[in-house]
């Protein structure tokens, strides 16, 4: 859209050489006409960053959702690895959840927490 916009500003630009015969006002609309596209763009940035501060402030919800993930990752890690493993001696039989497809999860989980971390190092993090 904006290379659009930007690819009809020369044409336009000597359309109002030959229509407008006052200069001041031939180079004022054609300034105009050139930072159309910029104003334009910095108008959808804004709105963008309002959107984004609405997201940031979240709720509880969206907050929650990692830790909560988080544990369930734990806790069947925990069966898979500690309370089966001890159980099973005692002839008792616990299910296994399934490990590949906690693990991708996991990882991703522990990705999005060391680039948080390295975020707020840095101080761009809230």
């Amino acid at each position: 859209m904006l290379s659009l916009i930007d690819s009809l500003i020369g044409p336009v630009s000597t359309i109002l050489d030959k229509v407008v015969v006052d200069k001041d006002v031939r180079e004022r609309l054609a300034h105009e006409i050139a930072t159309m596209s910029q104003k334009h763009h910095q108008q959808i940035m804004l709105a963008q960053l309002e959107i984004n501060k609405a997201d940031a402030r979240g709720n509880w919800f969206q907050s929650s959702w990692r830790p909560a993930t988080a544990w369930v990752c734990v806790s069947g890690f925990t069966i898979n690895f500690l309370v089966s493993p001890l159980a099973a001696p005692l002839g008792i039989v616990i299910p296994q959840t399934d490990s590949a497809v906690m693990m991708p999860v996991l990882l991703g989980l522990l990705g999005l927490t060391t680039a948080r971390t390295f975020e707020r190092v840095k101080g761009v993090g809230k």
